[in-house]
């Protein structure tokens, strides 16, 4: 038995550490990743540079940094999820 992985589609960059994620299900939303330019790990601390957190990119559906920090697919859908963040919206456009 297989299950399908979640992944990001598509990412628009709202500013103010803000991005609008579309996922493989058909869902979409907004989300304010600005906690983690407070978090204090050498991996991080690129973060606190707005500039730096808007060089995210899509790697095999994950939000991927060029440090190589990423976020997974799944565990972000779910907290959005949870959030009841996510509506049915096409990444089409």
């Amino acid at each position: 038995m297989t299950t399908d992985c979640i992944q990001v589609q598509k990412l628009k960059r709202l500013g103010d550490y803000r991005l609008k994620l579309w996922f493989s299900d058909g869902r979409a939303g907004e989300w304010d990743f600005s906690a983690l330019a407070r978090h204090d790990t050498a991996v991080t601390r690129p973060f606190r540079d707005p500039a730096y957190f808007d060089r995210v990119f899509l790697e095999y559906g994950a939000l991927t940094w060029p440090n190589g920090y990423d976020w997974a697919p799944d565990a972000l859908h779910t907290d959005m999820d949870a959030a009841g963040v996510l509506k049915v919206e096409s990444a089409a456009a």
